[in-house]
């Protein structure tokens, strides 16, 4: 695939205490297999589907243990110049741009609500291999509880267009590069509790939402929303055993009318 324009979701990776079980749990949930761990870099784990790149798992660093959870990569032409925006816009730097051998240059950050997600400049390892396919990356969004200081702060950093959905039961929006809808937005409402931070949620495509949630929760994993139909898709929200949440959405499988949209 070629390297992606700027803003555009590429690539995702988890950090695992236990990173056997967790191969385990998407190898069954999400028919993954996995390459040879790289331990001149951390013990990174490439994820399969078909052969194909879909997303890595990793232990966590000396000193950064904690909740695991799923860091989505955005496309950048340059890392540097996305971190000095990052910092411009409100946002914090949490690891600064690090030159990853000959596959790219990464960096993670912190929007100004919370939620942490990185950026990617691509050298040989452009992103995905494969999307909106069975075990792929197929959506994201960024759950927040403070819509408009999010809002403000990835129109800033990225080249985003945006559309609000005319719906008065859900604050949610879509951010566009060009003619292409590439991320959400949604506002955390009080169903969610109240330790639970700003985060970006992973949807991982899957030919069977039900059997994937059925798959999950007799392996440890935790159902979170749904499953439930959408004109998107078929979805369910989910939690890992190691508490990593991420959806499974079946894009095949849709209902309903698509909700009008106002650009913003």
């Amino acid at each position: 695939m070629a390297v992606q324009p700027e803003g555009t979701p590429c690539w995702a990776d988890a950090m695992f205490s236990d990173v056997e079980s967790a191969k385990n749990f998407y190898g069954d949930v999400l028919g993954w297999t996995f390459g040879e761990a790289q331990s001149e870099y951390g013990n990174y784990t490439q994820a399969y589907v078909d052969g194909k790149a879909v997303a890595a798992v990793v232990p966590p660093m000396p000193g950064q243990e904690g909740q695991s959870q799923w860091c989505l990569y955005f496309a950048s032409p340059d890392a540097a110049a996305t971190a000095a925006k990052i910092r411009a816009a409100g946002g914090e730097v949490l690891m600064e741009p690090m030159r990853v051998g000959e596959f790219g240059t990464m960096c993670l950050a912190r929007e100004p609500s919370g939620a942490v997600f990185g950026v990617w400049q691509a050298g040989t390892h452009e992103g995905f291999e494969a999307q909106a396919a069975p075990g792929a990356y197929g959506w994201a969004e960024v759950f927040t509880r403070e819509p408009e200081r999010a809002d403000r702060f990835f129109r800033a950093v990225f080249p985003y267009t945006a559309r609000q959905m005319e719906d008065d039961a859900v604050d949610y929006r879509m951010f566009n590069v060009g003619d292409t809808t590439v991320l959400g937005r949604m506002k955390m409402t009080e169903e969610f509790p109240p330790e639970v931070p700003s985060y970006v949620n992973v949807y991982f495509v899957v030919s069977d939402v039900d059997d994937a949630v059925a798959k999950a929760t007799k392996l440890g994993g935790v159902l979170r929303f749904g499953p439930t139909d959408s004109p998107y898709g078929r979805f369910a929200a989910l939690s890992d055993p190691q508490g990593a949440s991420f959806s499974v959405i079946d894009i095949t499988d849709t209902q309903g009318e698509l909700p009008e949209t106002r650009p913003v």
